[in-house]
Order: structure tokens, then C-alpha cells, then sequence
């Protein structure tokens, strides 16, 4: 009796408690901005069971993937002893043994899995400090943490198997339990007072387990799942950004400056971030030696909610951590202007941290309330005023590639099917609206790339509609630079000449471009379809408009588009129309696909120097020469020209050459 009345206070000792530390971080977290992240149930349950509990995205890195899925999976196994130990606190002799012959797959899963959970950890613990991957080479309270959790579920284990070998010594045990039984062969008799000791050991550990981990960086074993689920992987609105709405008078802070300026799904971000450091170890500034840390920008934003947030909640009204912000004391404007927006921290990290939207909305701060940038953007904000593009030419020179395509058709007396929507008025006598984009009109060498675009829709007789002078930048530039309010008057004008020529359907070669129209304008009051100019000749071919025959000689390398690739899933379509080409599959680069690597250009980098460290399209530039290959296509012009200026900086142009993928097929079909 006494025994249970002490099991019960320390019971419920521990629960009380660790409610009392849920309900601190419940309110540091509705310190954030309201959002709605419960729409589309369905797929986010999918994502739920997909990543958090059948652990996909771990398994990217396999062998520390199966070290987290042995030790997670060991958790949900395990959870039934945790409840029967519970449970035999309060009724003495109690089991689950009820269950009959199950019991015994019961008891027999929680050996196997107690076993391989104990040499994960003492495996996990020597990584820790001999070995370490440079990715979890972290500061030492950090390490220290790690090595505490470590431990703790260590010794859950050991006592686990310590009271079930008791119970086996002294034939009190039911059910099967192959590797207790094992340990119970190295001993003659059991001891109930030895039992009683494991016992003890083992809920004192969990239950101390339980309340640790809110002061912990594990705090994820309890916020990786709500944060999968609440994730927008695959919702439709991935790497999307949220609309600032400027006609509200009671906003007076444009992005985020501070902790209550993110949205609470972003301070719980703050709280998910494991550590492990993946978002870091395939960040291209970060590899090329930049100062940006994604995994610093989210624990950062930890560590600023938990000094500030008890502050608030408190309603403390003088403290020097009051002063502070953000931005700035924590997070350096360094560190912000590094990020390519690639998205390749977002697509590994495996607890659904959105790393991106958090760097723009401080960005958005830096550039809105502040003016505090990189010099080169005063040149390109000014250009985006008044030339409506992020290059300094007129609105006018937008028709100048019309005109060479019209000349250069009229000399081969072939049919024209391109159309200027201004000279007859609608989209409706189209088949398609062709989205040129501000490279693909003023760069001279990607206006190549847009007449052989159209020139392959020539071929498969498309009627196709240019708005010439009238299409302006999409926004994509200053919204990723964190100028929201230019950002939003091109996406409004543009929106304005959509519907006046009632435009529905687009087709473009610009990825970011391509982004930005399908995903990003339906929040402005716009529902397009948007396809990219490699869906679009895919389909050609496969409907057999288009006629190829692999005849290419050259030895091809494919370089994924961040914008096309991680953010809108679009890997095969190009390498499909290459191999259509070349009759075989492009050559990959050892970092290809979901797993790719930037070329350096976007969010806004395009226009800006790269004075620390290594240049990022070198570092790819290097990872194509290796392949050996002649032509290495890409399906970009951010992606063509900084390609082409490494292959340049690295006197590689007469082995290798830079091609859009309608220039390599254009070429063939007219060979």
C-alpha cells in the first residue's frame, strides 16, 4: 500500500509537472502571429504518417536514418511496457498477459527492439565523440544535452531488461522474451527486492525523461509530429510566401523584426529544430564557406522565445533583453542576404521546418523598415520602378525578340502562329499565352532560348500569344529580397492585364517566373494554369507534334532548377525530352534532383556579389566537369548564365557548353 501511495505522489508529481512546463511553452508559442494551418487534412495526415511516423525523410541519410528509425521505432514499441509499468504502480502484479497469445508477439517486439534501441544509443554516443560528422560537431551544451538524452534512454533500456531478467529468475514472467531470457542464463536465482529496484529505476527515468525534454533540444520527440502535421509539404502552397495586405492601417511592422512578428507556427519551428544539423550540411552558401547557418537561424529563434518569452508573459516592463531584437542582435544581416532561397534546407530536414519563410520575413524587415541591404539592390529596386524589370532596359525593348523570331520565320517562308494579344484583343483565339519573362526578352544570350522556345511551338503548329511590352516583372525578385510592397504592384498589374485579356493558361521558361504565377498569385485573387516550357515540348513529343530521333552525339549533364525541381517537383519532364535527344538517359552529377545543388542565383542573389568564400555556381560548376560531359542543359536562365560564367572563371568553354533544353532539341530537329 505505502507502496503505491509513493508511486502515485510521484506520478502524478511528474505529469502536474510537465503540464505546467507545456501550458510555458503553449504561451511562448501564441506569442507568434495567427495562421491558419488546418486546411487540407487529408494530405497533411498523409504527411503525418509518411514522415513523422514511417520516418521517409530521415532515411535520406541511410545510415543515421536507421540509427533514428531503430531508436524511434524502439520508442513506439515500447510504449506498452511504459503503460504497464504505470499501470503495475497502481495494481500490484499487473500485465498485460491477458492479451494471451499476443502477449507473447508483445513481449517478443519489445526484446528485439529494446536490444537494437540500446546498441543504437551506445553507437549514437561514440558518433557523438569520436568520428563526429562535421554536421553534429555542435557547441558543447549542446553535445552535452545530446549525451544526457543518450544516456537517459540508455538506462530505460537497461532497467527495462533488468526487471523483466527478475521476473524471469524468480518464474514470475510471462510471455516470451528472447533476449531477457538470454541475460537471465548468466544467473541463478532472482531477487523480487532486485525486481523492485529496476522497477523503480525504470518510471523514475521515464517519467524524468518526460519532463526534461521541454528544456531540451529533444523537445522534438513531442513537437516533430504536430509540426509534420502542420507542415505545408505538398499542400500546394510549398515555399510559398504569405501576402502582406498594405491596405491594413493597423500593420505598422512590415516582416519580422522580433519573436512576436513570425507566426507561431514559426516559433514552434524554433522548437522542433533537432539539431542534426542536414539543413546546414546541403545549404550552398553554407558549403561554400558563407556565414549563413540555416540551423542557427531556427535555434536563434529558440533561444531569442525562450529569454523573451517569459519577459512577456510576465508583462515584465524593464529588462535589457527587452532592448534587443531579433534581427540584429541575434541574427546578423550577413547571414539573411547569404541565402540562395533553394530550398534545399527545407526539402532535408526531416522534422518539416520551413527555414525560408522565416529568412524572408526578416529580410522583409531589413528591406521595408529599415533600407538596410546590399548596395547592388538600390540598383536593382530602382531599375524594377522604372523599367519594370530587375535589368535597365525599357518596357519597349520587351518586342525586340518578336521582331528577330518574325524575320528569322519569314526567311524560311514558314508559317507564323505567334500573336500579339494587343493586336486582336483576348487570349481565346490561342492556344496558349507564352510568359516570356524579363531574361528571356532583354538577356541577349537567353533571348536565343526564347526564339528557340518558339520556334518548337512553331513546329507543332501552337497558336501562341505574347504580351510584348505589356508583361511586366512578375515580382519574384523583390518578394524574395523582401520588398513586398514592390513585389505586390507588379503582381497587381500584371493580374490587371490577365483579366483583361481573360488569360488563363500560360506556359513560361522561367522557374521562377513559373513558381510565382502557378502558386503564388492565386493568393492575390488569380487561379492560373501555369506549365513550364519542359512539361510543355514533353507533351509535344509524347503527342507526337514534335518528332525526335536521338540524334545527338554529345555526352549530356542535367542541371535541376531549384524553383522547378524542389519547389514544384518537375525532375523527369526535362530528362525525358534529353533522352528523346540522345536516345539515353543524361549523365547525373552526384547531386541531382530533389537532392540537387543551386547554382547560386536565387532570391535575388542574381544581382548580388559573392565576396566570402567560395562563388557557389564554381562549387557546381566543378560537380559538372566531373561528369565528363560536353553540354550541360539547364531549364533556367538564372541557372544558364551563372553556369555559364563558371565554366568561364574555370576556361572550360571549348569543352563544354551551356544549352537550354529547346536549344539542344531545336538543334536536332533541324540537323
Amino acid at each position: 500500500m505505502i507502496n503505491t501511495i509513493i508511486f502515485a505522489f510521484i506520478f502524478f508529481g511528474a505529469i502536474g509537472l510537465f503540464i505546467y512546463s507545456a501550458e510555458k511553452f503553449i504561451k511562448y508559442i501564441k506569442l507568434g502571429k495567427p495562421e491558419n494551418r488546418l486546411y487540407n487534412i487529408p494530405q497533411r495526415i498523409r504527411n503525418t504518417l509518411s514522415i513523422a511516423i514511417f520516418q521517409s525523410k530521415i532515411m535520406r541519410q541511410r545510415f543515421a536514418g536507421f540509427l533514428h528509425v531503430v531508436i524511434f521505432g524502439g520508442f513506439l514499441f515500447l510504449l506498452i511496457v511504459v503503460i504497464e509499468g504505470f499501470v503495475e504502480g497502481f495494481f500490484t502484479d499487473f500485465s498485460f498477459s491477458f492479451l494471451g497469445g499476443f502477449y507473447s508477439v508483445i513481449t517478443f517486439t519489445q526484446d528485439i527492439f529494446g536490444a537494437m534501441v540500446f546498441f543504437a544509443v551506445v553507437f549514437s554516443l561514440f558518433r557523438r565523440y569520436i568520428g563526429t560528422p562535421k554536421r553534429l560537431q555542435v557547441e558543447k551544451s549542446s553535445r552535452t544535452d545530446a549525451t544526457v538524452i543518450l544516456l537517459m534512454i540508455m538506462f530505460v533500456m537497461i532497467t527495462m531488461f533488468g526487471a523483466s531478467t527478475e521476473k524471469i529468475l524468480f518464474e514470475k514472467s510471462e510471455g516470451y522474451r528472447p533476449v531477457s531470457q538470454f541475460l537471465a542464463s548468466f544467473f541463478d536465482n532472482g531477487s523480487e527486492t532486485l525486481y523492485g529496484v529496476f522497477w523503480w529505476a525504470h518510471n523514475i527515468v521515464v517519467l524524468g525523461f518526460l519532463n526534461y525534454l521541454p528544456y531540451s533540444k529533444h523537445f522534438h520527440v513531442l513537437s516533430s509530429v504536430p509540426n509534420t502535421f502542420l507542415s505545408n509539404h505538398k499542400i500546394g502552397t510549398k515555399n510559398t510566401l504569405q501576402a502582406i495586405n498594405f491596405e491594413d492601417e493597423t500593420i505598422e511592422q512590415y516582416g519580422a523584426k522580433d519573436i512576436e512578428d513570425l507566426s507561431w507556427k514559426q516559433l514552434l519551428d524554433g522548437f522542433t529544430c533537432t539539431e542534426c544539423g542536414r539543413c546546414t550540411e546541403v545549404c550552398p552558401a553554407n558549403s561554400t564557406g558563407k556565414v549563413l547557418n540555416p540551423k542557427k537561424i531556427i535555434t536563434k529563434i529558440r533561444k531569442r522565445t525562450e529569454e523573451k518569452g517569459p519577459l512577456v508573459v510576465k508583462k515584465t516592463e524593464a529588462n535589457p533583453l527587452l532592448e534587443k531584437t531579433l534581427v540584429h542582435d541575434y541574427i546578423t544581416q550577413e547571414e539573411l542576404w547569404a541565402c540562395t532561397t533553394c530550398g534545399a534546407c527545407v526539402e532535408e530536414c526531416p522534422v518539416m521546418i520551413d527555414h525560408l519563410t522565416s529568412i524572408i520575413d526578416l529580410r522583409r524587415n531589413l528591406a521595408m523598415m529599415e533600407s538596410a541591404f546590399p548596395q547592388e539592390l538600390n540598383t536593382v529596386f530602382r531599375n524594377l520602378e522604372n523599367n519594370e524589370s530587375p535589368w535597365a532596359f525599357s518596357p519597349e525593348q520587351r518586342n525586340e525578340w518578336i521582331e528577330e523570331f518574325t524575320d528569322e520565320m519569314s526567311k524560311t517562308n514558314e508559317e507564323i502562329f505567334l500573336k500579339k494579344l494587343s493586336n486582336f484583343g483576348t487570349a481565346d483565339e490561342v492556344d496558349i499565352v507564352f510568359w516570356v519573362g524579363c531574361a528571356g526578352a532583354f538577356d541577349a544570350r537567353y533571348k536565343n532560348v526564347t526564339k528557340s522556345f518558339a520556334k518548337l511551338m512553331n513546329k507543332a503548329k501552337m497558336k501562341f500569344g505574347v504580351l510584348g511590352s505589356e508583361e511586366k516583372c512578375n515580382g519574384d525578385t523583390a518578394r524574395r529580397l523582401g520588398n513586398e510592397f514592390l513585389a505586390q504592384q507588379f503582381i497587381t498589374q500584371n493580374i490587371e492585364t490577365f483579366k483583361k485579356y481573360n488569360i488563363k493558361k500560360l506556359v513560361t521558361m522561367c522557374p521562377h517566373c513559373f513558381h510565382s504565377l502557378k502558386n503564388e498569385y492565386v493568393k492575390f485573387g488569380i487561379a492560373l494554369e501555369v506549365v513550364h516550357h519542359t512539361e510543355f515540348i514533353n507533351k509535344l513529343i509524347v503527342d507526337g507534334r514534335i518528332k525526335t530521333s536521338g540524334r545527338t552525339k554529345e555526352k549530356i549533364t542535367y542541371h535541376d532548377s531549384c524553383y522547378l525541381g524542389r519547389y514544384n517537383g518537375i525532375y523527369e519532364e526535362p530528362r525525358n525530352i534529353l533522352k528523346k535527344v540522345s536516345g539515353n538517359k543524361p549523365t547525373e552529377m552526384r547531386r541531382s534532383k530533389d537532392s540537387g545543388f543551386c547554382c547560386g542565383a536565387g532570391g535575388g542573389r542574381m544581382f548580388m556579389e559573392e565576396t566570402e568564400g567560395k562563388r557557389v555556381n564554381i562549387e557546381r560548376t566543378e560537380e559538372v566537369i566531373r561528369t565528363g560531359a560536353t553540354v550541360v542543359a539547364s531549364a533556367c536562365p538564372f541557372c544558364m548564365t551563372m553556369l555559364s560564367d563558371g565554366i568561364k572563371a574555370l576556361e572550360k568553354t571549348e569543352e563544354i557548353k551551356v544549352k537550354d533544353i529547346s536549344e539542344i532539341l531545336i538543334e536536332n530537329i533541324n540537323k
